[in-house]
């Protein structure tokens, strides 16, 4: 197999360089094919490249990724507005993938994937080819591309199911586990875009002591290990944990990896997607910044050249079939250890026309395929047998001061677990009497909720409220539930809030027996723009999502923290979601792991796991937490029945008796 793809990889060669030894032959067409070969010339001489200094990598990194820019991106190919104000609407969209397709080469030619650098040039020769001799159309275009993505998708899909479940590809461990880490340099070998985030993040974390990175290890590691032992999994069968972290991380990951190999996990460790073919909404593997948030959301829904049922059902039966292959490696996977990383400038995106976009059939396949994929997922590595840990921590972005706020959220990142256990007791037994939970905003917000607790049978020894002591889910600090749908009923309404990379402003739900009903934002100057937005990057575009989560967050410490370096809109979910009430739309905490039996530290169980949804085996795959800030909270009472009203927070301020202590770190505020 390996010669044939060298064979095929000298002809590829041999048609690039024809091209540019050509008179003109494709009009107004000539310039952008030109540079598309000059772009793949170029990554396939990195390819030939046998050495690959640190210095060369550098340089290469700094020269491909400067077309894509902000400062460049107005006259950029990868921009489909500029390609279609150059081509027309339907070519211009076209060849906008395209484009975004090939930069996919530099990856394959750092990492030394010569099937995936043959498949991507004989794509673009073959389109060329039609454009030379006058046979193109949109829809032929489409249905080769179509061709493409199906032809190569088996292997495609194996390779990246492979490199999500087999430690033996190592690429990117070998970079953690053996690159002389004081040299910056070292960070240009993953071929990720290498911003100044990365090199003073790991000029930072190596001028720490190595006690205090071994320290920040443990605080992950014992995370994860915690999962199995909180919800008494048997952790004895498995073999591999799969890292996800930031590039800049390496001196702790390093560390990570040795201490999970001392409870026997060998690390995985795989980049995020970069085809369409695997590139999700949402980034996942390890990371850098990147080079233009816009030019990722104008790509976000690029499979939607080729997208359709045929598609999808072979799809699946690729997935299938990997993961049978791979059966054995999936079995012995413990799961997900991630750590995050925030700071970034949020990021309000310009929602262009000329961007592809899924139609109203392909949202509805899309949703499909979510939920049979992960069928498939989750039939191979079971949910009630895995675990997984978060934890985040800031990059140089967040400004000025960012060692002294990194240190600081070290200090958030290990609270004390056994105070917030009894603080966080008295809210539970106060919510426990609850058949209704009330949650007003103060001043602007416009949160006028009522959320519907589910009936206690024996309230001696059942609980709705789990005691989140940041065991999997770091830091400390919340309570919560899956809360009853019936019954949930009003308006959940923030003012700013940043989801998964995008900023949401005025974000408005409405929930009607615990289903979104109606929603809004005023990001856009137009509803409709609106709409769509929340509906691609919140409802992962479905009509409605139930709420899976309640949650009342009590790490007043973070918050202060958030506050007094003026950053709290720049903090993740994971630690905003502690500083205020939360409600996540999407799949319950329990998701696929109802069955299994867990207790809080009291002793009691939690009962509320399931909804009306998962009660019928109705899942989302998402789970989208939103959290009211406390400065934007009036009030949450708990109502018993009857209608009696219990006082949890007033005025932004905890008053249960036994919670005061978190108002504490509130008088800090500066």
């Amino acid at each position: 197999m390996s010669g044939i793809l060298e064979e095929r990889h000298a002809l590829n060669i041999d048609g690039l360089e024809l091209i540019l030894s050509e008179a003109q032959k494709t009009g107004i067409y000539e310039p952008y094919f030109r540079e598309m070969t000059s772009m793949l010339l170029y990554v396939n001489n990195i390819y030939d490249t046998s050495e690959k200094t640190w210095k060369q990598l550098k340089q290469w990194n700094q020269e491909w990724y400067e077309s894509v820019r902000p400062k460049n991106y107005e006259t950029c190919y990868g921009n489909p507005a500029y390609a279609s104000e150059q081509f027309g609407l339907e070519y211009g969209q076209l060849l906008s993938f395209l484009y975004r397709e090939i930069r996919c080469g530099f990856i394959y030619a750092i990492e030394g994937r010569l099937f995936d650098l043959v498949i991507i040039n004989e794509l673009f020769l073959e389109i060329y080819q039609m454009f030379r001799e006058e046979e193109e159309s949109p829809e032929q275009i489409r249905t080769v591309i179509f061709d493409h993505m199906r032809d190569y998708s088996s292997e495609v899909f194996e390779y990246r199911i492979r490199e999500q479940l087999d430690p033996s590809l190592d690429f990117a461990t070998k970079i953690v586990m053996e690159s002389d880490l004081s040299d910056t340099d070292c960070l240009y070998q993953y071929g990720e875009y290498i911003s100044d985030n990365e090199i003073r993040t790991l000029q930072f974390l190596n001028s720490l002591p190595k006690e205090k990175i071994k320290d920040i290890a443990k605080t992950y590691v014992d995370g994860f290990h915690d999962g199995f032992i909180i919800n008494n999994i048997d952790m004895s069968p498995k073999r591999t944990v799969n890292i996800r972290y930031t590039i800049g991380f390496e001196p702790i990951i390093r560390e990570a990896v040795k201490q999970f190999q001392e409870i026997g996990l060998m690390p995985i460790i795989y980049r995020s997607g970069q085809s369409s073919l695997v590139r999700g909404s949402v980034k996942v593997g390890y990371i850098s910044s990147s080079p233009n948030p816009q030019y990722d959301f104008d790509h976000r829904f690029d499979q939607a050249v080729y997208f359709d049922n045929r598609f999808m059902q072979h799809k699946l039966e690729c997935y299938r079939n990997a993961y049978e292959k791979l059966k054995e490696e999936a079995s012995v996977l413990a799961g997900p250890a991630c750590m995050d990383t925030f700071g970034e400038t949020p990021f309000l995106p310009e929602n262009k026309k000329e961007a592809l976009h899924l139609s109203s059939k392909q949202q509805e396949l899309s949703v499909e395929f979510q939920i049979k994929a992960s069928e498939i997922v989750n039939e191979y590595i079971k949910p009630d047998q895995r675990s997984f840990t978060i934890i985040a921590y800031p990059i140089p972005e967040i400004g000025d001061q960012f060692e002294e706020i990194f240190e600081e959220v070290i200090k958030v990142n290990t609270l004390d677990k056994d105070l917030y256990r009894k603080i966080q007791q008295h809210l539970i037994d106060a919510l426990d009497q609850a058949v209704e939970v009330h949650i007003k905003g103060a001043g602007n917000n416009q949160t006028d909720l009522y959320v519907a607790m589910h009936d206690l049978e024996h309230p001696e020894k059942e609980t709705n409220f789990e005691n989140c002591l940041a065991d999997v889910n770091i830091p400390v600090g919340e309570v919560f539930t899956s809360p009853k749908l019936a019954g949930t009923n009003g308006v959940l309404h923030v003012g700013e809030v940043y989801l998964r990379d995008l900023k949401f402003i005025d974000l408005k739900l409405t929930f009607k027996d615990g289903k979104v009903e109606s929603y809004t934002c005023k990001n856009f100057e137009s509803e409709e723009e609106n709409k769509a937005f929340i509906k691609e990057n919140l409802l992962y575009n479905r009509d409605t999502l139930p709420m899976g989560e309640f949650a009342i967050g009590t790490n007043t410490t973070a918050y202060a923290m958030a506050k007094n370096y003026g950053i709290l809109y720049q903090l993740p979910i994971l630690i905003v979601e502690k500083m205020g009430p939360h409600f996540a739309i999407g799949d319950t905490c329990y998701s696929h792991s109802e069955e299994t039996k867990v207790y809080n530290p009291d002793g009691k169980e939690i009962v509320a796991k399931y909804n009306a949804c998962s009660l019928k085996g109705e899942y989302f795959q998402c789970h989208t937490d939103i959290t009211i800030p406390y400065e934007e909270l009036d009030s949450i009472h708990a109502i018993a029945l009857g209608g009696e009203e219990i006082p949890l927070i007033e005025g932004g301020r905890f008053v249960l008796p036994g919670t005061e202590t978190l108002n504490v770190p509130l008088t800090d505020i500066e």
